[in-house]
């Protein structure tokens, strides 16, 4: 798990907030947390993980695509 590390500058703890929720939310750890809370199917995992990369495909395509 990587280190996330917000610098509050002139005591401008609003603005560091919203940017520690910002880094937090992109780097997926609140989903994490989630999916850990409950217990997952391993045929939920499957259908998960395959919907997650086909995701993943269209947003490359489409970043392609604009090339």
């Amino acid at each position: 798990m990587k280190e996330i590390e917000v610098k509050v500058y002139d005591n401008d703890l609003e603005k560091a907030m919203r940017i520690l929720k910002k880094k937090v939310q992109n780097d997926g750890l609140f989903k994490r947390l989630k999916m850990k809370k409950a217990y997952e199917k391993p045929s939920e995992y499957r259908r998960r993980k395959q919907r997650e990369a086909l995701r993943r495909q269209r947003i490359v395509a489409s970043r392609n695509r604009y090339r």
